[in-house]
């Protein structure tokens, strides 16, 4: 089953491109890696909500805002590689959970984003990880999300 079928098959769909917020690119190809940038919860362009886990956020709302990034990155990969289907392996998921004072449930807010990654690619989408706990995030976002993606 092709990436594009599963997608369809789990009701979900890649979104456009979200445009760089700064002086940067989407994804860039290294060798036969992708490096994705920094990606936030954006849907039609806007954020889907703003605040910081343990306080406005709920781990349940980050975990899918965090579901949410994660489908923005794969379109990033998409937009060099030209299909998903070429990705080989998700080498690794880096997490940034906006937190409030106390929080320490970053790993369950980027669980959205690791479980949909398997979701979607099976034992492939298996990866490293970091989830980390920060002060702030870029246009108040709750989380943001990078990846390197290999592909053949």
């Amino acid at each position: 089953m092709s990436v594009a079928e599963r997608l369809t098959e789990l009701g979900l769909e890649l979104p456009e491109v979200a445009a760089p917020v700064a002086a940067y690119v989407p994804a860039v190809i290294s060798g036969n890696h992708v490096y994705v940038s920094g990606q936030l919860p954006f849907v039609d362009g806007a954020l889907a909500a703003t605040g910081y886990l343990g306080d406005e956020v709920t781990v349940e709302q980050g975990y899918e805002l965090s579901r949410i990034a994660v489908l923005n990155g794969l379109a990033a990969v998409a937009s060099v590689i030209g299909s998903l289907d070429r990705v080989t392996r998700i080498v690794k998921l880096g997490g940034f959970v906006a937190s409030a004072s106390g929080f320490t449930q970053q790993p369950a807010v980027i669980n959205g984003a690791s479980e949909l990654l398997g979701e979607i690619f099976g034992d492939i989408g298996k990866h490293a990880r970091a989830a980390v706990g920060v002060a702030e995030l870029p246009l108040g976002t709750p989380v943001e999300l990078e990846l390197i993606v290999e592909f053949t």
